[in-house]
């Protein structure tokens, strides 16, 4: 118990001391995610709300895998990665593997789904509500899709806000692609399995309790903009 108790006390001291490895391993993590979540949203938000209002043969069949992709496993997503990236891979060119730029590929590839899955369902809605209205002024095409699009932003923001905790919580395919490098790809998750092993507990708990805020305040922003959204609703 003195043992935890001491590596509590240390944790918290690494925290408030903002310790150098500390907040670099902060900071990674934070341009990971957030850089993975805008390119998972530059592709996810237009596909969602194309396969939104647009009918084709074989839709079901897309939001069938479309969904299936939702559950993709990280460390299968990682393992494809890296076959793609490694120097025998058709893009192996490109240098990426064991790179940030490896990392936030991989963070996007499975936030890219969940993102586009649900702004399927909110766009989907959104423009069964409208339908009528937005057929009268004759908006279609790619006007359709960029007036539901803004018309959803806040319902969007949300949705970002889910990518974002789902990528700054990953740690399979990150691992796999990245390496864990110190000061080149050890990012938070990473950081944490690698320390608990080997026995430090103070570094391990600090960045497990900085993680913890960072989704508890990510759950929080989504809370927030649906209150906001459902009084101004009622408004």
């Amino acid at each position: 118990m003195q043992d935890f108790t001491a590596a509590f006390g240390l944790a918290f001291g690494l925290i408030v001391s903002a310790d150098p490895d500390l907040v670099a391993i902060v900071l990674l993590s934070l341009r990971v995610s957030l850089s993975a979540v805008v390119l998972a949203c530059l592709v996810g938000l237009p596909l969602g709300a194309a396969l939104a209002v647009v009918r084709f043969p074989g839709r079901g069949a897309v939001l069938v895998l479309l969904n299936a992709l939702m559950g993709f496993p990280p460390v299968v997503a990682g393992l494809l990665l890296y076959l793609l990236l490694s120097n025998a891979g058709p893009l192996g060119f490109l240098r990426l593997l064991y790179t940030p730029t490896a990392m936030i590929l991989a963070q996007a590839v499975l936030v890219a789904p969940i993102v586009a899955a649900l702004t399927r369902q909110v766009i989907e809605d959104l423009h069964r509500e409208y339908d009528e209205q937005l057929s009268s002024l004759q908006v279609a095409g790619l006007d359709l899709v960029r007036t539901l699009l803004w018309d959803a932003r806040y319902s969007l923001l949300t949705v970002a806000l889910a990518g974002f905790g789902r990528a700054i919580a990953e740690v399979g395919a990150v691992i796999i692609v990245g390496g864990n490098i110190n000061h080149v790809t050890r990012v938070m998750t990473t950081t944490i399995a690698l320390e608990t092993a080997r026995g430090n507990l103070a570094l391990a708990l600090a960045l497990g309790l900085i993680l913890m805020a960072l989704t508890t305040a990510v759950n929080a922003a989504v809370a927030g903009i649906r209150a906001t959204m459902a009084h101004t609703a009622y408004a």
